[in-house]
């Protein structure tokens, strides 16, 4: 027993158990892999696309919000959606809502300058307009999908449970950017690399939108009438278990802090530092010259990232198991914190900058155990609500972080604005970590 316990902990867990799980889960889990890989190869690097096409800093921290406020206000119709016209359909409108939106963006330079009526419209302002579609996909199940972990999963072992589905998740953000990388690298012009990447990303949302509808059984689903609107909202709110709060208070301005400068990321490596990566790599007794641009570097630093969140989130979970899901939710939350003004402070070195992109890596061994936090705490039939009810709430107030870093990043300087989010973040660290609650099966 304490062997099989053992081995469930294990980072390749979560592919173990793949082809056992039941029909209509493994081909929502295909999908998301496909939508993920899409998101992930494209997202990051959209800040330096919108540059290229001549935006500013502060359009970049305006883009960021646009994102948050998708972020915020997405789900809960997505979930009316769902329920009027069931899964199946939904999936699939969603799914190709998203894979428009990577066509958006890959046609954004094609598009060019228009004038409308006076207004001239330039490239950049249809990056704005994919990312209400390309972000269909991501809003929908949230809830759905932290319920049936909780139905699923032993209240004692909920951290383990987030760790199994989200070490499969990430593996599409660890081959995303990677693979973006890649692709950057057969062109000298980022804007044309990266629209490889981005017809990659469409073929991706395709495959993934066909795959759903066509293997999706419906036979299950329940069409219901309507949606119980603002009330059912306030109602939510009004019933959020009253352990959340502490936690909720922290984690917003953790998150807050760290949507402040998220989006400038790729632009501290391409922009404010600049640093790519040259050497020579043996193997098999000859040498190959590597000579990598910022943009396909950062594509790599992003690989690193993931590979040491795949790393630790399942045995700090099973860590949890024995410390408890707070110190290893508080380590997270301190990543979060702590990096911006790490990253800013970078000296201009590639291995510099591996070893910062791979501390980042750790953030996320806090992720299983924040989830169990979230979902731990609420009655078995209201675990989607109350989920939903969290994130609405957080995502809410984090709307005008990515603004507020822009601002301060093109009118300031880039340094104010990452030691600023620094400061903010370890606010929301210190805060979870004096009054946060630690979940009672983990005691």
């Amino acid at each position: 027993m304490a062997k099989r316990q053992a081995e469930a902990a294990g980072p390749l867990d979560a592919f173990r158990q793949f082809f056992a799980l039941q029909r209509d889960v493994l081909v929502l889990s295909l999908a998301m892999f496909a939508f993920s890989l899409g998101f992930q190869m494209t997202s990051r690097y959209l800040p330096e696309y919108i540059v290229a096409l001549g935006a500013s800093g502060f359009v970049v921290g305006l883009f960021g919000t646009v994102g948050n406020i998708i972020s915020a206000v997405y789900p809960y119709p997505g979930g009316a959606v769902s329920d009027r016209i069931g899964s199946r359909y939904a999936l699939t409108i969603f799914g190709l809502l998203s894979t428009a939106g990577f066509g958006f963006w890959l046609l954004a330079p094609m598009i060019g300058t228009v004038e409308l009526a006076g207004v001239v419209i330039q490239p950049w302002i249809w990056i704005f307009v994919g990312l209400f579609l390309a972000q269909a996909w991501k809003s929908f199940g949230l809830g759905a999908t932290f319920a049936v972990v909780k139905q699923a999963t032993d209240p004692s072992r909920l951290a383990a449970g987030f760790a199994s589905t989200e070490t499969f998740r990430r593996t599409a953000f660890l081959i995303g950017p990677v693979l973006a990388a890649v692709l950057i690298g057969f062109h000298p012009e980022f804007t044309v690399s990266f629209q490889y990447v981005l017809g990659v990303a469409v073929v991706f949302g395709a495959v993934g939108t066909i795959v759903q509808h066509i293997l999706y059984d419906a036979s299950e689903d329940t069409i219901g009438d309507s949606f119980a609107g603002l009330d059912q909202i306030l109602r939510d709110l009004r019933d959020m278990p009253e352990e959340l709060r502490p936690l909720l208070v922290g984690d917003t301005l953790v998150r807050f802090a760290n949507g402040m400068v998220y989006v400038f990321f790729v632009l501290v490596v391409t922009r404010f530092l600049g640093v790519g990566l040259e050497t020579t790599v043996g193997a098999g007794g000859f040498t190959y010259p590597l000579d990598l641009s910022p943009e396909a570097f950062f594509g790599y630093l992003l690989g690193v990232e993931m590979l040491v969140a795949l790393l630790v989130m399942a045995p700090a979970a099973k860590a949890a198991e024995s410390v408890g899901l707070k110190p290893v939710v508080a380590l997270g939350f301190a990543v979060y914190a702590i990096f911006p003004i790490v990253l800013i402070n970078t000296p201009e070195s590639a291995l510099a900058l591996i070893l910062v992109f791979a501390f980042s890596g750790l953030r996320f061994a806090g992720l299983p155990s924040h989830k169990a936090l979230i979902v731990g705490p609420a009655e078995q039939d209201t675990s989607g609500r109350v989920t939903g009810t969290y994130y609405l709430l957080r995502n809410t107030v984090v709307i005008p972080s990515a603004a507020v870093g822009g601002y301060l990043w093109d009118f300031v300087s880039p340094e104010i604005a990452f030691t600023v989010a620094s400061v903010i973040g370890l606010v929301g660290t210190g805060y979870f970590l004096f009054f946060g609650k630690e979940f009672d099966a983990y005691r």
